[in-house]
């Protein structure tokens, strides 16, 4: 398929790149497909675009690169969403990705949404805001130092 976009122009995309959202976003529920881009000009960063709406696309960084700590929650029901095993809650999957969602604002450097990552699993193409029921990590989390982050 062929989509127009605001931010990167006219894309080609393919269905089997694309990720659905089942309940859609906070705030952007009608929005439900989406296609993660990566772009060689800044590495590290996956821009998450609509592709119901051409001017709306999310830029995350993949957690575990840069928190090799980080401990991704799912609920029960995440994981059914998901398509994956509903029963109990717990940990990240083997074949879900978090991605955190970053926020920038005038004058400071970005930070991370760590509280209520992007969990996206590969196997089935879904994804959701997988938002954690603690106080663990925080909606505006400090980038650490590029060179501080291992790529393991």
């Amino acid at each position: 398929m062929t989509i127009q976009t605001i931010h990167f122009g006219r894309l080609e995309i393919e269905d089997e790149e694309t990720i659905l959202f089942p309940q859609g976003l906070p705030g952007f529920e009608e929005c439900r497909r989406f296609v993660p881009l990566h772009r060689a000009e800044v590495p590290g960063l996956v821009f998450l675009q609509s592709l119901e709406q051409p001017g709306l696309c999310f830029v995350a960084v993949v957690v575990r690169p840069l928190w090799p700590e980080y401990e991704l929650w799912l609920s029960g029901e995440d994981r059914e969403v998901l398509g994956l095993d509903g029963e109990g809650e717990g940990d990240l999957a083997d074949d879900v990705v978090a991605l955190a969602v970053l926020s920038f604002t005038e004058g400071e450097p970005p930070t991370a949404n760590l509280l209520a990552p992007v969990a996206i699993c590969w196997g089935t193409r879904r994804a959701l805001q997988a938002v954690r029921r603690d106080e663990r990590y925080s909606l505006r989390e400090p980038l650490p130092a590029m060179e501080e982050a291992s790529c393991s």
